[in-house]
């Protein structure tokens, strides 16, 4: 069994695609265009600011209007971090499994760490995590394996004992550079790029419970079953 598990945050861990939608739509109000609906943008999710403006407004980031909507995304999010967002039904029994088979267990994701921590406080979890790692943290965030090999670090676990988690073939390619094995959470987002299937991973799992069976955690009854 591993000895640590390290899960992304945005369609891994969490459902956060309705405040991204609300801060993307608050731009679009702005400007006087039309609302987008949350299906529209979920795909891109996982790219952060850099997807939710591609998604709304069909720009680059070589367009020169880029860097300045990109902050105003950033500003506006950072005032609805936690409005709508919802763990993903069965990952807080995936937690507590966890915890009662003594793995610990963190989040690596590329947001911010200033953006990332208030999310998973809204969501009740951030103290229970061993380690938070943002897309800030170290100097290069995923598809480098650096954020992943610093959270082991700090975990104290060596990566070939560490799980990560995620739902964005760049998630594979940093497990795969940090020698972790990984599995796809098939709930999560997963892009608009190259099917999962294609991605490498060790396996593609349709529900936070899903992955605790392929992990071989037992199931925990009485509290469990009572937890959200």
């Amino acid at each position: 069994m591993f000895e640590a598990v390290l899960f992304d945050l945005d369609g891994t861990l969490a459902d956060t695609a309705p405040d991204m939608a609300l801060t993307v739509n608050r731009m679009l109000v702005s400007r006087g265009q039309p609302k987008v609906g949350v299906e529209k943008v979920r795909p891109y999710v996982s790219s952060g600011a850099r997807g939710m403006i591609k998604a709304a407004f069909g720009i680059g980031t070589d367009h020169p209007d880029f860097p300045g909507m990109r902050q105003e995304f950033l500003d506006l999010y950072a005032e609805n971090l936690c409005v709508d967002s919802v763990l993903f039904p069965g990952t807080n029994e995936l937690l507590h499994r966890l915890e009662k088979a003594g793995i610990p267990w963190g989040v690596v994701t590329n947001k911010y760490e200033r953006l990332a921590r208030p999310v998973l406080e809204g969501l009740g979890v951030a103290s229970r995590a061993r380690v938070i790692v943002g897309g800030d943290t170290t100097p290069r965030p995923k598809p480098s394996p650096d954020p992943l090999l610093h959270a082991a670090l700090a975990m104290q676990v060596a990566p070939m004992r560490t799980l990560y988690v995620g739902d964005d073939e760049r998630d594979v390619q940093a497990a795969r550079a940090a020698g972790m094995k990984v599995v796809v959470a098939g709930y999560g987002y997963l892009g608009d790029g190259a099917p999962p299937a294609m991605w490498g991973a060790d396996a593609i799992l349709d529900s936070p419970l899903a992955i605790a069976a392929w992990i071989g955690l037992p199931a925990v009854l009485h509290s469990a079953s009572q937890r959200p």
